[in-house]
């Protein structure tokens, strides 16, 4: 009796474990899928937030490619600011005449003057604006205005060359270009070593480097003592190396 009880007992545990490893097998299952599903929602966390990273890099390269920008857009602009007050600076030192007629444009940097008081009003107005008040845009109205009224003016290439100045400093090269070639036309002008020199500064502005070494050569050959050769001298040296 004793030892077919102990072989009931010994089959009774080998029947519950065999159950438990039935029960067992289901549960490691579902733990594996539920750890799969951990492991995937994860992944797709991790790449969810590289997205995030990539496209904040993406972003902050655009907004430093502004900045770079805005900061050259700057830089050109002092630059064209620097170069006018130069020459309204060299404007303001030329020597006072003694006439009534030089005296209404002693600053206007001119060698012949006209005998309408009118004409030389409306020059020296138009100067004065750049000289005492600083005021560009008014300049700029004023200069239009004085060669649609005076076309054949003594004062054509100061007024075309200043008008030529002004737009530059503006940026607006197209205007600025077809005043400095009024310039240009006009063999006797004293600034037009200085028109020849800007024509070749905005060709190059322009990405027409043909074009300015041809201007800045003009320029060398036909002022060579000047400083604006010495000028287009420099500009021909640095793109002779690009």
């Amino acid at each position: 009796m004793n030892s077919n009880k102990i072989m009931r007992q010994f089959a009774l545990v080998l029947l519950v474990g065999a159950a438990t490893q039935v029960v067992a097998a289901p549960a490691s299952a579902a733990n594996l899928q539920t750890l799969e599903r951990m492991l995937e929602a994860q992944g797709q966390s991790q790449l969810q937030v590289q997205r995030q990273l990539d496209q904040m890099s993406a972003d902050i390269d655009n907004i430093r490619g502004k900045v770079e920008r805005n900061s050259y857009d700057i830089k050109q602009m002092k630059e064209r600011q620097r170069q006018l007050y130069n020459d309204v600076d060299q404007l303001s030192r030329q020597p006072v005449k003694a006439t009534a007629a030089v005296k209404a444009v002693s600053h206007a940097s001119v060698e012949t003057y006209s005998k309408n008081m009118n004409e030389n009003d409306a020059y020296q107005n138009a100067v004065n604006l750049i000289l005492k008040k600083k005021d560009y845009q008014g300049a700029t109205q004023a200069f239009e205005s004085f060669l649609i009224t005076y076309p054949e003016s003594v004062y054509r290439p100061n007024a075309s060359y200043w008008l030529g100045q002004l737009h530059f400093a503006q940026n607006d090269l197209v205007q600025a270009a077809k005043n400095f070639a009024v310039v240009v036309s006009i063999k006797d002008s004293s600034k037009r070593a200085n028109a020849l020199l800007k024509l070749g500064v905005i060709a190059e502005r322009g990405n027409d480097t043909v074009k300015a070494m041809s201007y800045y050569t003009q320029v060398e050959k036909e002022y060579p003592n000047s400083t604006s050769a010495k000028q287009a001298q420099s500009a021909l040296l640095k793109l002779s190396k690009h």
